[in-house]
């Protein structure tokens, strides 16, 4: 099974994706399950995760409306809001859901670099374990530091970090983003989305070389099992369209074993966000 780890659907308004500006007048539109299926098809893909793109309970909602009327929306990365009282009401609302797996926060663009050590949205990552859901960490490099002592207080929560934390590709930057990213990977809990990355890079002028020392620094630090494939789509239009996008990390883990290549692939994917087997049986 191949699955695109990460992507996002929207009906775009100026009220509630306040964060696209002029310059992302690519994406400020419709995208939805039916324009995401054939281009899964096309590069014979089976399914994908649906992350959220705005903070409120009403975008878990749609996306699992979304996920329960489409096949190839094999689950969802919700918000709940994790600093309120109301958490545990929230989690106990989707978690029924099985196709909610995860549960992320926009933590990029907090102001505060060490927003994750906050003690109330700390008060609601301990909720997510016990309720079977995963946590996506959406990072620029600067939160890296952070997010590992984050993890060190949860060892038992799943983590999954994206777009690789968004280094500065563009530039050429590998520092200090390898060191930490090598030492967040130290703990097993923690996983890796090969995601994101075209954004980070020259949006006119990237060529797939400029990922590798980059994607080799992840799986050096991750393994094979512990990294996933992930467009970004469509936000990853704003450099690229889908195909030659999700062909850079196809291209690249065509050098390893078959064994690791399916695991990056897809087998990752469905293990860390416990997907059904494609019989239907749920995965433990």
């Amino acid at each position: 099974m191949k699955i695109d780890a990460h992507q996002h659907f929207w009906h775009y308004n100026k009220t509630d994706y306040v964060w696209m500006g002029p310059e992302h007048e690519v994406i400020r539109g419709d995208f939805l399950p039916a324009d995401l299926e054939p281009l899964l098809d096309t590069i014979g893909f089976d399914g994908s995760i649906a992350v959220q793109a705005r903070q409120m309970l009403q975008e878990t909602e749609w996306l699992l409306s979304l996920a329960e009327r489409s096949e190839t929306v094999m689950g969802v990365v919700g918000w709940i809001d994790l600093r309120s009282e109301d958490a545990p009401a929230q989690i106990e609302r989707f978690a029924s859901n099985p196709k909610l797996v995860g549960v992320r926060h926009v933590v990029h663009d907090e102001p505060d670099d060490s927003f994750v050590l906050g003690a109330a949205f700390q008060r609601g990552i301990g909720l997510l374990q016990p309720a079977g859901l995963t946590y996506d960490l959406l990072l620029f490099p600067r939160h890296l530091r952070p997010s590992i002592s984050l993890v060190d207080s949860f060892q038992h929560q799943q983590f999954v970090i994206d777009h690789i934390a968004k280094p500065e590709i563009a530039a050429g930057t590998l520092e200090p983003w390898a060191a930490d990213l090598r030492e967040i990977a130290r703990r097993e809990n923690v996983h890796c989305k090969l995601s994101g990355m075209v954004t980070e890079a020259d949006h006119e002028n990237w060529r797939s070389v400029d990922f590798t020392p980059y994607l080799d620094i992840v799986l050096e630090a991750f393994g094979a099992e512990r990294v996933m494939i992930g467009s970004d789509w469509p936000v990853c239009t704003l450099a690229g369209a889908y195909e030659p996008v999700m062909q850079i990390v196809i291209d690249y883990v065509s050098r390893l074993s078959p064994q690791e290549a399916r695991a990056i692939l897809g087998e990752n994917c469905a293990r860390f966000y416990r997907l059904p087997d494609p019989d239907g049986t749920p995965r433990m």
